[in-house]
């Protein structure tokens, strides 16, 4: 099938309108048109290359909401009309004892992305949501509830996945303290599930003007952390603290705010790795954890918690001939919380 989409086709250019064939659909695959496609932050450093060498042209995207429009012979997870959601990889091995297990984000061959990298045939270069059509085996698909409205479900398939995963995993729940570094479009998250699932929440921000929001989101308390005195202040307050945030920092300081068995988990991807002292983690048995986006099982999960609480992500809808000033607002943290590319303006 030719797809419309946006590519960039070399590295740190604008991305442009482009054309390609998606696949045929097999026995086992499910096409959509695209309904929307979110712009996560990860986009934008495959396309400066920022993470290694990317294949391009890149049609990045891996944040995509639609409806099913022809399903393979032996489809039984979707019909055609079924609202459905693709996130951050497309397939793995399906043999290793993690991808049984339903945690495919860490299958030990590596997981298939979405977008710039090769799928298993290993001679197809995996394309992908900034487009007008999607084809995928049913196994990494999702449903989306009917009550979720498409453009705020759009983000949940990275940046949601991203956030309830490690608040499941660390179990985050009535009589948490539970502290979320930066309001951007990961921490937005992590503030309405933690305070969804009964936790005490409190964000950690730079930017004093984000109390606001964060306040309306449900945080029950804002600190601004350009405050040094914050430190002390908030010193073993917290029993696990939501690193979102990618930039720089003394994570020394963030650690002194946990409370004996804390954890801190890391979300966003620093540049630089952190300069760790371990008196940090010595003096209250603290920890620094690890999270990765979520498995299919647990992307549904997720979904359906989103359904049954009526959470979605805070987003500014925008055509796709705005995407690019949409990367630089992104760079600047000009968003209110996360774009979403409307596909049918592709």
């Amino acid at each position: 099938m030719n797809t419309r989409a946006y590519a960039a086709m070399k590295a740190k250019s604008e991305l442009v309108p482009f054309s390609f064939d998606r696949r045929e659909v097999g026995a086992h695959d499910v096409a959509l048109d695209i309904s929307y496609a979110g712009i996560c932050h990860s986009d934008i450093h495959q396309v400066h290359e920022e993470w290694g060498p990317a294949i391009f042209p890149m049609v990045p995207g891996h944040e995509i909401a639609g409806v099913v429009t022809s399903i393979g012979s032996s489809v039984t997870k979707f019909k055609v009309g079924d609202r459905i959601g693709v996130g951050v990889f497309v397939d793995s091995c399906r043999d290793c004892d993690n991808c049984k297990s339903g945690l495919q984000q860490y299958c030990e061959q590596g997981m298939t992305g979405t977008y710039n990298g090769m799928e298993r045939d290993g001679k197809t270069v995996a394309m992908g949501g900034y487009s007008n059509y999607f084809v995928i085996n049913e196994d990494y698909a999702v449903h989306i509830p009917e009550n979720l409205p498409l453009d705020g479900v759009a983000p949940l398939l990275c940046a949601g996945i991203t956030l309830y995963s490690p608040i499941k995993h660390w179990n985050v729940g009535p009589g948490k303290k539970v502290a979320v570094m930066g309001l951007g479009g990961l921490g937005h998250m992590g503030v309405k599930f933690a305070v969804a699932m009964g936790a005490e929440v409190t964000v950690l921000s730079h930017s004093p003007n984000k109390e606001k929001d964060a306040i309306a989101m449900g945080a029950h308390h804002f600190v601004s952390t350009n405050d040094p005195a914050a430190f002390k202040v908030h010193a073993r307050e917290f029993d696990i603290i939501l690193n979102t945030v990618s930039a720089e920092l003394d994570i020394n300081q963030y650690l002194s705010l946990l409370r004996l068995n804390g954890t801190l988990i890391v979300i966003g991807l620093p540049g630089k790795p952190y300069a760790v002292e371990v008196g940090s983690l010595l003096n209250g048995r603290r920890s620094i954890g690890g999270s990765m986006i979520g498995g299919i099982p647990q992307m549904q999960e997720m979904l359906d918690f989103c359904g049954k609480n009526n959470i979605v992500s805070d987003v500014e809808v925008i055509k796709a001939d705005y995407i690019n000033q949409a990367y630089e607002r992104t760079v600047k943290s000009d968003v209110k919380y996360r774009f979403v590319i409307d596909a049918s303006t592709i």
